[in-house]
């Protein structure tokens, strides 16, 4: 019988203190904490392997960052991946530093892998549009995006209700660019559709007002009519699963994804893809970068310049199709060629 590999031991007690001073001090989301929490219980698990610990950070090197870096690459993390946890490692350190628990930071000396460009999927206008008539169908024509009154009738149980919820929630994530997390954290008191705006809670706990779309403003209000079907009258969230809790990234997930196949769309979407569709099409139809990137809550306008990449090649289509002069590219064969 082979001899069972030793027991990971928990983090060490500076690493605890670093995060409830994350917590405490900076203020950082519980999704922020859980995740360096996860990035450096990994380095913990490796070092373990390599017979060393956080608990005795003085004695790492600048090496044992590097090699640890180049493990996680061969390993096939994406280099974004990767440099997030580095910079998890550097803030560990830099706080160890503070709290003079070390005398050197080694981690301050290790750079981030080179990150690939990966540019952002989005889907057409056809496209987008097919998704959302497809869940208002599902949802019994509820806010149909004729905005017809017809389509107001009463939903009497609790399946046609959690349709209404998935068109609501669609429409929220297409409308108005929310991040999946920032559209499932909101609660019933943070929505007024007649307002025309909702109140978000975005990354580092900042908050910014986001427009609605009429149809978002539709959807909301039939799904708040009917949200009791489902959600107990104690339960403060927004977006219910079906047993009435606050519903949770895999559901959002399955449900989106179970209304593209029924509309007959071949690619995978996450929730994620409605929030780029949506800063694409802004773009294409001439929205200025600096306003998209208030309405994504993007810190940084480098974030936002990532769909610069897709509006251009929307724009050499537009191009290639409408200007006499473009044949050399996407019209050869027609007359006219340069010469």
């Amino acid at each position: 019988m082979p001899t069972p590999a030793p027991a990971m031991p928990p983090l060490p007690q500076d690493v605890e203190q670093f995060l409830t001073w994350m917590n405490d001090q900076k203020g950082f989301s519980p999704a922020t904490i859980s995740a360096y929490r996860t990035d450096l219980l990994q380095f913990e698990e490796w070092l373990h392997r390599e017979q060393h610990s956080l608990a005795r950070p003085g004695e790492l090197e600048k090496y044992h960052f590097q090699d640890y870096s180049a493990h996680l690459f061969h390993e096939g993390q994406a280099r974004s991946s990767i440099g997030r946890k580095l910079s998890a490692l550097r803030s560990l350190f830099r706080y160890l530093m503070k709290m003079k628990k070390i005398d050197k930071n080694p981690a301050k000396l290790v750079r981030n892998p080179k990150r690939e460009l990966r540019h952002p999927t989005a889907l057409n206008v056809d496209q987008m549009f097919t998704l959302l008539d497809e869940a208002s169908v599902e949802s019994g024509g509820a806010a149909g995006l004729d905005g017809s009154r017809q389509a107001e009738q009463a939903v009497t149980d609790r399946e046609h209700a959690g349709h209404t919820r998935d068109l609501a929630l669609a429409e929220l994530l297409y409308g108005s660019g929310l991040r999946i997390s920032e559209a499932l954290d909101l609660d019933v008191d943070d929505v007024d559709p007649a307002s025309g705006f909702i109140r978000v809670m975005g990354k580092g706990s900042k908050e910014r007002i986001a427009p609605l779309s009429d149809t978002s403003v539709r959807a909301l209000f039939l799904w708040l009519r009917v949200r009791a079907l489902i959600a107990p009258p104690a339960e403060k969230a927004l977006f219910v699963g079906n047993r009435g809790k606050r519903l949770n990234r895999r559901q959002a997930a399955r449900i989106l994804d179970e209304i593209r196949k029924s509309a007959g769309l071949p690619q995978h979407l996450s929730p994620h893809t409605l929030r780029h569709t949506f800063a694409t099409h802004m773009l294409e139809n001439g929205a200025d970068m600096r306003s998209v990137q208030e309405l994504l809550g993007h810190a940084s306008l480098s974030t936002t310049q990532r769909y610069t990449h897709i509006t251009l090649d929307h724009l050499m289509r537009v191009y290639d199709k409408a200007h006499p002069r473009s044949s050399v590219r996407g019209k050869s064969g027609e007359e006219g060629e340069d010469v």
